[in-house]
């Protein structure tokens, strides 16, 4: 049996227009991203002579939909790109068609328009940070929308009615040649203390997928006459939310408290495991995550990579992540700390390449709409078909 392609559907409630699209996710290889493309269905009855469009949009949130001071919304448009799709400005077969959207054409008829769109250079990655358990509503992220609507000009009010909204996603995979491995070498000197402390930290590698562990080495060689009381291991994420305020959000996703202790001429050598995942940092507000489409779940967010020279102020929401190893050191005034820091990335692996679609027949199937309790009908779930 041949692999099923799935294609992603959506109509507009008055039935004139209707979005087709083989994929959500969309990859930033950093020097080029996947264009995004798909086809516009258009009833010509139900238009009642009104044009059809289709729009590309990066969005920034940074507060709920229903906060809104001075009639200021709290949102920030970064990128929209619009293209008319009926009446047609050029022959659809004047253009290069990706091989979904020729099969689609053959299937949904005449009636059926492409669409194309490739992505700036400069536009964040989707993600967003994690609101606290109790909070409704949109919040701070990054969001791509693809839009499809009827209306009498570009321009004209849309109804409701007349627009279907389809989220997709830009995300980055892992970079196919690893760096070097990341490891630090950190000397420390203590008043009355004739020798130093000595601490050595290292990791296997630089990048490290989503659930795998994370191995980090750590050698202490207690030379000084201070004592050890705890070695605390832990992975740090970091957001830096720079389009429109520059914060940054520190927030340790995975940690270590070994109770670990080494007397003054002591030494210890020790390999420490973490595994920093959503699933134990879910009550946690503020935590960057990968961009979600609806109902699915996600992961928290991967690290953020850039192109050289882009204004990194356009793009909304940059994660890093680093490994902190924190030894307590006792004194006779008190407790210090000597720390030691390894940044890494954490991303997705690269999948394997796509469903060869000229194998596949195309058969549609159509899902029943489904709700979410408190969502407001426009934010309904796509209808999905089968190929």
């Amino acid at each position: 049996m041949s692999p099923k392609q799935v294609i992603f559907k959506k109509i507009a409630k008055d039935k004139s227009v209707g979005v087709y699209m083989g994929k959500r996710d969309f990859v930033d290889r950093v020097d080029s991203v996947d264009p995004v493309d798909g086809v516009v269905l258009v009833d010509l009855e139900a238009l009642k002579g009104r044009k059809a469009f289709v729009t590309l949009s990066c969005t920034f949130r940074y507060g709920r939909d229903d906060m809104d001071v001075m009639g200021i919304a709290f949102r920030r448009d970064i990128y929209m790109s619009t293209r008319q799709i009926y009446p047609p400005l050029q022959d659809k077969e004047q253009g290069t068609l990706t091989k979904v959207q020729e099969k689609l054409l053959r299937k949904l008829g005449d009636n059926a328009y492409p669409f194309f769109f490739e992505f700036p250079d400069n536009l964040p990655c989707s993600v967003g940070l994690q609101p606290a358990p109790n909070d409704v509503g949109k919040h701070c992220a990054v969001e791509f929308e693809v839009t499809a609507f009827s209306a009498e000009s570009q321009d004209a009010k849309v109804r409701k009615r007349s627009t279907v909204r389809l989220m997709i996603r830009k995300v980055q995979y892992a970079p196919e040649k690893d760096g070097p491995a990341p490891s630090v070498q950190i000397s420390r000197d203590f008043v009355m203390s004739d020798k130093p402390l000595h601490l050595e930290a290292s990791l296997e590698k630089e990048t490290y997928y989503h659930g795998e562990p994370i191995n980090v080495r750590v050698k202490i060689s207690n030379d000084s006459n201070k004592t050890i009381k705890n070695v605390i291991v832990s992975v740090e994420q970091i957001a830096t939310v720079v389009l429109y305020s520059n914060d940054s959000y520190a927030k340790a996703v995975a940690t270590d408290d070994s109770g670990d202790s080494v007397a003054a001429g002591g030494k210890l050598e020790k390999v420490y495991t973490l595994l920093p995942l959503l699933a134990n940092n879910r009550e946690r507000r503020g935590i960057a995550l990968d961009g979600k489409l609806k109902h699915e779940d996600t992961n928290l967010a991967s690290s953020s990579i850039t192109k050289e020279g882009v204004l990194k102020e356009v793009l909304g929401i940059m994660v890093s992540y680093k490994v902190l190893v924190k030894l307590i050191v006792g004194g006779i005034m008190g407790s210090s700390e000597v720390g030691a820091e390894l940044p890494f990335q954490l991303m997705h692996p690269k999948p394997d390449s796509g469903i060869p679609y000229e194998r596949d027949e195309m058969v549609f199937e159509e899902f029943k709409r489904s709700y979410l309790k408190g969502m407001v009908e426009d934010e309904e779930e796509p209808n999905v078909s089968e190929a």
